[in-house]
């Protein structure tokens, strides 16, 4: 039984269990399934700041990242201005990186017209895998993410490198990575 109980407390090894709102985010959000656009752009655009930096760090600002970005509504990211970006370049509460902001900006615009061809980007995402969930642990990368990401690029999107997709397939549900160790850890669906 305390095996049992110790077993369920492990987590995967990057999860900061010292901090809730990573403990929260593993266990609730990373790698299941999603399926709405909202989310996947609010991810998308999260991932993007990530570069060069931790996802904790990310993480522990999405709240006031929701506050600045107006919910991530595409339609009014799509519009944001010089005036919108010179606002987020002064809010302290998130990175304040210009080719961060400028790239936010420019990929929500070809997230909608990924959204105008293919209906939604939830078609497009998951039309990569056929719509299945793909198990594979202890990578940064894959020739999955390497397709997405050059596809994208293709499109014009900015910040979306093989290994910033791959951890965006993983936050998303399309790749399930968690560590063997962890309570959550399945090989399969």
């Amino acid at each position: 039984m305390n095996e049992l109980k110790e077993k369920e407390l492990c987590r995967c090894r990057w999860c900061n269990s010292k901090n809730p709102i990573y403990i929260e985010y593993h266990d609730h959000e990373w790698c299941v399934p999603e399926y709405r656009d909202e989310l996947l752009l609010e991810l998308l655009i999260l991932e993007s700041f990530q570069a060069g930096l931790s996802w904790e760090c990310v993480l522990n600002k999405r709240e006031y990242f929701r506050e600045a970005f107006d919910g991530f509504a595409l339609e009014k990211v799509c519009v944001y201005d010089e005036s919108k970006v010179a606002e987020l370049l002064q809010n302290k509460n998130i990175i304040r990186n210009r080719l961060k902001v400028n790239a936010a900006i420019n990929n929500a615009r070809i997230f909608r017209k990924i959204q105008e061809e293919y209906g939604s980007f939830v078609k497009y995402i998951w039309g990569f895998t056929d719509g299945m969930v793909i198990y594979e642990v202890d990578k940064t990368s894959s020739e999955l993410s390497d397709r997405v990401s050059a596809d994208l690029k293709k499109r014009g999107m900015k910040f979306v490198g093989t290994t910033i997709i791959y951890s965006y397939l993983q936050a998303i549900g399309v790749l399930y990575s968690h560590d063997k160790e962890c309570f959550l850890f399945r090989e399969h669906g």
